[in-house]
């Protein structure tokens, strides 16, 4: 990605917020795609195994306004509107992405409440780069966030937030169906009752970040409620009925910081009943439990046979999407437990080193069953065993130098799946800011 972004603002920022603002960040975008089998970078199996592509997509586009100060010490009430990043809670669980929409901000009383209602009218995403197209996607998000800090504690802030999710991606032309851009279809889901839906949810949050004394803590939980008109393992109309919670406990030691986590989403144990219990989310983008560096959140794993994936990429829900950005949210799901035990370190100034390792397990194996036609399937996922490094060699932001490995072992639940092996992963990514 060759990403250039132009600003033109006024006001002092140092301490107060900008009187307004315009922004424009388009992306130039180049991948490469190669495997070893045909139909897999296109369902022409004439276009081989090898798919190079290129994209230009605007990632920002926005102008921003500060309507007024409320008060003496530079509290304020701003608006946003256009192509804006928004992440709508600490960890990215519920929806962080760069959407089209209105946003008004702002905070009060001396800074202690921070708060946002926004609006966004989602855009297809390219299949390739998973950047912004110029398609709208049928598909609506309704945000509101109140942030408070020193709750109980200094130095712990609290949040409260509501979420709604009108996805209409099934009306995207005649027949309700969506291909991507190398002809698979993404919706609806090649699985169960293959016919188009819409789905209305709404989540209701409370989440907290920061530290009592010298522990660290991070927290979440989530209840979500809804409908399926149609969902396609169900085969038919369902009402949501799910949650999902999540913890991190670390302390700083030096130059260490040991950590233990756990993650749940919850499944659903009776697929084929009116009420689809499997924790899905809008469009989430985690940053939990060794994060990018970890297999099975960096990686996404298909489900053999089904056109669908276990989970996606930078995503901890095992939902049976097509595509975490082109598919629908998918209630009826086998859910997730996961236990993690991992330490940061920050070996040199320049130098950050995490070491992570999770044991996953699904909550409910029935939906696995039903998708795949196979009984007695087993819980465990596996053991996902990850190192990674951060290297900023000036010691400042404008050269970032990632890396890591990562292996994840399977367990009874991907061997019956037909996941035998042991799967590895690399990666390395430069990040050059000028």
């Amino acid at each position: 990605n060759f990403i250039a972004t132009f600003e033109l603002f006024q006001g002092s920022t140092g301490f107060r917020p900008k009187d307004w603002a315009v922004r424009v960040t388009p992306v130039f975008n180049y991948n490469l795609l190669s495997v070893r089998e045909r139909g897999i970078v296109n369902v022409d199996v004439r276009n081989g195994t090898t798919r190079h592509d290129h994209q230009i997509a605007f990632q920002e586009m926005f102008v921003e306004k500060k309507l007024a100060d409320v008060s003496r010490k530079f509290d304020f009430l701003s608006v946003r509107a256009g192509i804006q990043g928004f992440t709508s809670d600490f960890r990215g669980f519920i929806f962080s992405d760069n959407e089209p929409g209105i946003r008004f901000f702002g905070n009060f009383d001396n800074n202690q409440y921070q708060w946002n209602v926004a609006y966004f009218n989602l855009l297809e995403k390219d299949s390739n780069s998973g950047l912004n197209s110029f398609e709208l996607r049928h598909r609506q998000v309704i945000i509101a966030n109140l942030y408070k800090q020193d709750v109980f504690w200094k130095g712990y802030t609290a949040q409260i937030s509501f979420h709604h999710d009108r996805d209409q991606a099934g009306t995207g032309d005649a027949n309700g169906q969506q291909y991507d851009t190398n002809g698979f279809l993404v919706r609806p889901s090649k699985i169960g009752d293959v016919r188009s839906h819409n789905v209305s949810s709404y989540y209701l949050g409370w989440t907290g970040d920061g530290h009592i004394g010298r522990m660290n803590i991070t927290h979440a939980f989530y209840q979500v409620f809804g409908k399926d008109t149609r969902n396609p393992l169900a085969g038919r109309e369902v009402d949501i009925n799910a949650q999902m919670a999540a913890a991190e406990l670390s302390y700083d030691v030096d130059w260490w910081r040991p950590k233990v986590s756990v993650f749940y989403g919850s499944g659903d144990k009776r697929p084929r009943d009116g009420v689809a219990t499997g924790f899905d989310s809008i469009l989430d983008n985690v940053n939990f439990a060794g994060s990018g560096f970890s297999f099975f959140n960096r990686q996404g794993i298909p489900l053999t046979q089904t056109g669908v994936s276990i989970n996606n990429r930078f995503s901890l829900l095992n939902d049976f999407r097509s595509s975490k950005t082109q598919g629908q949210p998918e209630f009826v799901n086998p859910g997730l437990f996961l236990v993690n035990a991992g330490v940061d370190m920050d070996v040199t100034p320049k130098l950050k080193a995490f070491v992570n390792v999770n044991y996953l397990w699904f909550v409910q194996t029935e939906p696995l069953q039903v998708a795949l036609h196979q009984p007695n399937m087993r819980h465990e996922i596996g053991v996902d065993y990850s190192l990674g490094f951060v290297y900023r060699p000036f010691l400042n932001q404008n050269v970032i130098l990632s890396g890591g490995i990562a292996c994840l072992q399977p367990g009874g639940g991907l061997k019956d799946a037909q996941i035998n092996e042991t799967l590895y992963s690399s990666f390395f990514s430069a990040t050059l800011t000028f």
